[in-house]
């Protein structure tokens, strides 16, 4: 909501910029996709080889008898 009205406070200001915004979101957000998947698969990967690290040590320490 915030980002919606500094859009429509440059809208007000400086139009040809607002409407360059505007166009221009698109085209960047889809220059950025690959970099966001790679970061979601590199922290994807971190996640699996700390679970991985991690395993023998949750499977000596076993449960607690009751």
């Amino acid at each position: 909501m915030v980002a919606f009205l500094l859009w429509l406070l440059l809208l007000v200001f400086c139009w040809p910029l607002a409407l360059l915004a505007l166009v221009l979101y698109p085209i960047v957000w889809l220059l950025t996709l690959p970099f966001r998947l790679v970061g979601i698969t590199v922290g994807a990967v971190f996640a699996l080889l700390g679970a991985m690290l991690m395993l023998p040590a949750r499977v000596l320490r076993g449960r607690p008898a009751a």
